[in-house]
């Protein structure tokens, strides 16, 4: 397992900034199995998401707080997803309101197992579609 990716894609996709596409498209470029490469990513950003999604569960008031800036995404993330619903995760892989829809889903409560399925879809699918355009 290519651990530098997989760690790449965890932190990327919690609240910290970081973006795992470049090492993606540098390991394949450098020959590395497609499949597995894309696995890794996926399996890193996914668990990633459920951390962010378990602040937004048990810390919701905490993470809040913490800048106007997180809260003004918690808006945009609340709005987004009182309008689309749990379909929007499929989106979570999206750079700005990604992250604090994971958030918002911990704090609205969304079942694990439907986040997981529709969170790892959209992931799986942008890192998919990465690797086939290379």
């Amino acid at each position: 397992m290519d651990w530098a990716l997989f760690g790449s894609a965890l932190l990327s996709s919690t609240l910290f900034p970081g973006g795992s596409e470049a090492l993606l498209l540098y390991r394949l470029h450098q020959g590395a199995d497609p499949l597995a490469t894309v696995v890794t990513a996926t399996a890193g950003n996914v668990l990633g998401s459920l951390i962010t999604y378990g602040m937004g569960r048990f810390g919701r008031v905490a993470v809040a707080r913490r800048s106007v800036k997180t809260e003004a995404r918690m808006a945009r993330a609340e709005r987004w997803f009182a309008r689309w619903g749990r379909p929007s995760l499929l989106f979570a892989w999206l750079p700005v309101v990604g992250d604090p829809l994971c958030l918002v889903a911990g704090a609205l409560r969304v079942g694990v197992p439907v986040f997981l399925v529709l969170v790892t879809l959209g992931k799986l699918a942008r890192y998919a579609a990465l690797a086939a355009l290379l």
